[in-house]
């Protein structure tokens, strides 16, 4: 029987797991095993960029966690799992989706965002959305290209409107 002390310190840790996973953008499951250390701390470097981090808890704790918060993916508890809290949305998905890509042993299991669960298929499509940033870009660029051609447009009746005279 477990001793009233080792509760406490689980229910901690189920408490700071469904504190993390509340407070956080995006929330990926994956499996580390074979990564080095300095592999690990490679993906914490580009993590800590994006103000997201990655730890490793108990499965039981970790799966308690999940469910106190409603989130229901106990088939993705077997085996070693690290979860990765995000700050953004979209920059964590594209490190561990681009970490993944190099490494064999780092498998993407599944997700959370948005209030709703993320099927892989949905973080592969995350993971090619282009930053936000990026998507600012091409909105400006795309409003450009409106005021662009209304001035070329504008600029060819004056110059119709010159010949006519």
């Amino acid at each position: 029987m477990a001793s009233e002390k080792n509760l406490n310190l689980k229910k901690e840790v189920v408490k700071e797991i469904s504190d993390k996973i509340s407070n956080s953008a995006s929330v990926i499951v994956f499996t580390y095993q074979g990564l080095t250390v300095g592999e690990m701390a490679e993906l914490r470097t580009k993590l800590k960029e994006s103000n997201s981090e990655v730890k490793v808890y108990k499965n039981t704790l970790a799966k308690r966690a999940f469910e106190d918060a409603k989130i229901d993916n106990a088939e993705f508890w077997e085996g070693p799992n690290a979860i990765l809290f995000g700050g953004d949305l979209l920059a964590p998905i594209k490190v561990i989706s681009e970490f993944a890509k190099d490494r064999d042993n780092v498998q993407i299991r599944t997700g959370y965002a948005d209030g709703s669960i993320l099927s892989l298929e949905e973080i592969n499509t995350y993971a090619t959305l282009p930053s936000r940033e990026g998507m600012l870009t091409m909105f400006a660029a795309g409003l450009m290209q409106n005021a662009k051609m209304f001035a070329i447009g504008v600029d060819l009746y004056a110059k119709k409107l010159e010949e006519n005279n």
